[in-house]
């Protein structure tokens, strides 16, 4: 629990309202026929506070509330006709439920939402069944009188049906909100909500979802016992009736209704609950008919909860009121780049080497981790020193990524062989949630960070309990990476940098021996990978070791003590940053080797049939492409060559249509004769995989508007490019193909439609040798038919291989383009491809 001024004032808030609602039922200001009620709306909004609480930390949506309500309420039942005290039965009822829900919790943890539903949905059903089998204890369908209960603590002796459980039933519920309100702030709270926001990240900084799962169900839980002993003291009668699945679907509305997750929220849900039945008669109308209008008013015009939507003019209101504060926010809002966002500190040291003598830190032998079939990582060895950063390099599909899923435990359902050891301990038997405490940090790639959190609560939840002190630590993080004027912000309402920063800090807490980095350049402007470079010196110097894996080889190399590079799950060379790349095996993987050049079509013609002029995209602040000018001409095979994260792809949906860029114009067919058509076979082919290969034909003719006789038509000549393997096949699903089997579909597909352009994303990405060539014929073929075809490639050399033109992308800029045959391009090509350099790397088109 967090307690300081404000969290006890707005806590107090509870028991104060509580006190005065005492107050007036006891001075007969509220009629006596409605202090029942007033008790009821106070044991309702202990369940539905219960319930939102539950669904807004931890995403678990239960209707298998009704049977914890109904287990404590037959607690009352049964302790009062025992001579239970009134503790007794507290206890009981609040134990059991908490157990039940455990169990139901860590269970639910592993299914999506609607199975969790399932799930509670049957605990209910089995709840009531055995309610009304079990009559000894229960009474069956005839209920069970709550005669009193005597207090051992001096609270004297509760008639059930009185008013005495009045008074108690609102003085209660105004101490469980008033709970609430610190627990809203609490380290648990944060750890409920990473866990739910990202359970991936979650790991890696020592959450376990399944126990938070458990843990937030075992206290929801426990909380609706508890105030069904409530409810069966104020209303001195127990049936089955109130417990019925139409209260579950009643209180999920009521949450929505109120705000879920809201502590104001439950109580508006609550007095919604109890005020219903008087609401329906006015109305006329039945009670479900009723629960369902209200339900779709509130989804329709309040998504967020009446709660919420009546707090916003409430809160523009006081910051009309105090407008400096405001000021002082819509300044923090600002990125920070440039000096403003600088680490402190003098210029920091450069990369002190690590020690040669001192021992490895981490080593891990003859490492194999096995998908299926496919082997992402094959006898991969290697060894990090304490205070040595380890770059590792290699193109797309090598396995870079695959290393440090191992280093965090993250393979999944992948087979791991080998062995791993880190500060002396074995790495590979330890579970990834604990990984944390040896002292090893991760980022990610695309900064998987918790977006229901604030920017220091992303830092916090590393800790299970949070005290000022480390409030205070976790304050310095911040401010040593140039967050801490965001710290109260969500990480959606920052640049794509400042939330990397966040990855960066998060993975920083409790200062790792090890920081395992995924990409961290990537998607970042040339200030904002010098600040994180200088960072990861400082990290460095003071004795942590690093290994780092990027594509934006200058910056990486410029950290770097020593590099290893990865093709194919295999280690295939290893260097100094200023050696590596002099290897032939390290050089081939990146740009690779091609035997002859294709025979391709001699005439081509001069008219643009797609010309870009100043494209630029971004997504959520990552730039993809900056101020690209190219012109794809009629009957010209294209490549577009670049290491992975250079924005291929982007591209590839710009020219094709699909993706309207941020900046910049598309023109199509320039010259006249209407608009040209095109077609694209994304990467990764995008099939549908439980569909027969001509149903995949079919689907892409409707898209297009083809029926009838034309689709027969092209289905017969779109199947005539196939090879006779896949012709005799058409009726058998696409996921009985193999890899390459599926690249020719999907490019028969994308031909379905007859395009004047066709684009082909990675066609080789994944493919044996002998494929690689067969695919690659056949491209050849269409462009010999007269068809313009654009290639994204990775490797540069299979592009000079076959194409008339090569564009070099270099960090989404167009570093360098020219022709195949030109002698001096082809060294301008492969510095353009390294480092971008559009200094050297000019154009020679």
């Amino acid at each position: 629990m967090v307690f300081n001024r404000s969290v006890l004032a707005k806590a107090a808030l509870g028991p104060a309202a509580g006190a005065v609602l005492m107050a007036f039922m006891a001075s007969g200001a509220i009629p006596a026929y409605q202090m029942y009620s007033v008790a009821l709306a106070a044991v309702y909004s202990i369940v539905v506070l219960s319930v939102g609480l539950l669904a807004g930390w931890s995403g678990i949506w239960s209707v298998g509330h009704p049977a914890f309500f109904a287990i404590g309420a037959y607690f009352a039942a049964y302790g009062s006709g025992h001579d239970w005290p009134l503790e007794a039965v507290v206890l009981g009822a609040v134990v059991t439920g908490a157990v039940l829900g455990t169990f139901l919790g860590y269970a639910g943890a592993r299914f999506s939402t609607l199975y969790i539903a399932l799930l509670t949905l049957a605990f209910t059903m089995v709840t009531l069944e055995l309610i009304n089998r079990w009559s000894s204890v229960t009474g069956g369908d005839q209920g069970a009188p709550v005669l009193q209960l005597r207090s051992v603590l001096g609270l004297g002796t509760l008639a059930g049906g009185g008013t005495e459980p009045q008074y108690l039933a609102v003085g209660a519920a105004a101490v469980v909100l008033a709970l609430a309100v610190p627990a809203a702030a609490s380290g648990l709270r944060m750890r409920l909500v990473a866990a739910k926001s990202h359970p991936l990240a979650a790991r890696t900084i020592g959450i376990a979802p399944e126990a938070q799962s458990a843990l937030a169900f075992a206290a929801s839980a426990a909380c609706t016992s508890f105030a069904g002993v409530l409810l069966g003291l104020i209303t001195g009668f127990v049936s089955p009736d109130p417990f019925s699945l139409g209260f579950g679907i009643a209180l999920v509305a009521a949450c929505v209704l109120g705000g879920v997750g809201t502590v104001l929220g439950a109580v508006a849900g609550g007095a919604y609950l109890t005020w219903n039945p008087s609401l329906s008669s006015a109305v006329g109308l039945p009670q479900p008919v009723v629960q369902g209008l209200v339900l779709i008013g509130v989804l329709l015009f309040l998504p967020g909860g009446a709660v919420p939507f009546l707090a916003r003019p409430v809160r523009a209101l006081l910051r009309s009121a105090l407008p400096r504060r405001e000021e002082r926010r819509q300044a923090a809002a600002l990125p920070l780049v440039g000096p403003a966002a600088d680490l402190p500190g003098d210029t920091p040291p450069p990369v002190r080497a690590a020690g040669a003598d001192s021992p490895a830190l981490l080593r891990l032998e003859q490492l194999s981790v096995a998908y299926g079939g496919l082997k992402a990582l094959e006898d991969a060895s290697l060894s990090v020193r304490q205070g040595e950063i380890l770059a590792v390099i290699g193109p797309n599909g090598a396995g870079k990524t695959t290393l440090l899923n191992v280093l965090s435990g993250l393979t999944g359902n992948g087979r791991v062989n080998g062995s791993a050891d880190f500060a002396g301990k074995p790495l590979l038997r330890t579970r990834a949630t604990a990984r944390r405490r040896l002292g090893i940090g991760r980022t990610f790639q695309h900064a998987e960070v918790f977006s229901e959190l604030t920017v220091a609560e992303n830092v916090l939840c590393t800790r299970r309990r949070i005290t000022a002190g480390h409030r205070a630590s976790v304050a310095r993080l911040l401010d040593a990476v140039g967050l801490a004027d965001v710290a109260d912000r969500r990480p959606a309402e920052l640049p794509f940098g400042l939330q990397k920063r966040l990855d960066l800090a998060r993975a920083m807490a409790e200062e790792p021996r090890l920081l395992v980095l995924d990409e961290p350049f990537g998607g970042l402007d040339a200030g904002e990978r010098a600040l994180l470079a200088d960072h990861i010196r400082r990290l460095q110097a003071r004795g942590t070791a690093v290994v780092v894996i990027d594509h934006v080889l200058d910056d990486l190399f410029s950290v770097a003590h020593r590099v290893l590079a990865f093709d194919f799950g295999r280690t295939i060379g290893e260097g100094t940053p200023d050696t590596v790349l002099e290897d032939p095996g390290v050089r081939s993987s990146y740009l690779g080797t091609v035997g002859g050049k294709a025979e391709l079509p001699e005439r081509v013609g001069e008219r643009s049939v797609i010309r870009l002029r100043g494209v630029g995209h971004t997504y959520g602040g990552v730039v993809a492409l900056r101020d690209v000018d190219l012109d794809v001409r009629e009957g010209v095979v294209l490549g577009v060559t670049g290491a992975n994260g250079a924005g291929k792809s982007t591209l590839a949906g710009v020219l094709h249509g699909s993706l309207h860029p941020a900046r910049g114009s598309r023109v199509t067919d320039i010259g006249g004769g209407g608009t040209a058509r095109t077609s694209l076979a994304p990467e990764g082919r995008a099939l549908f995989k439980t569909l027969s290969l001509r149903e995949n034909l079919e689907v892409a003719a409707y898209a297009a508007g083809i029926t009838g006789a034309p689709l027969r038509e092209r289905l017969e000549e779109t199947t005539e490019w196939l090879p006779p393997r896949l012709r005799d096949r058409m009726s058998t699903s696409a996921a009985a193909l193999s890899g390459g089997e599926q690249q020719m579909l999907a490019i028969a597909r994308a031909l379905i439609v007859r395009p004047d352009v066709l684009i082909v994303d990675e066609p080789a990405l994944g493919l044996a040798p002998a494929l690689v060539d067969e695919v690659y014929d056949r491209l050849v073929r269409l462009a010999h038919d007269g068809l313009t075809v654009v290639l994204l490639e990775q490797l540069l050399s299979r592009a000079m291989s076959v194409c008339h033109e090569v564009v070099v992308l270099h960090e989404g800029v167009v570093a360098a383009q020219g022709m195949p045959g030109d002698p001096s391009f082809a060294a301008l090509a492969e510095a353009a491809y390294f480092s971008g350099d559009r200094e050297t790397a000019v154009s020679t088109a």
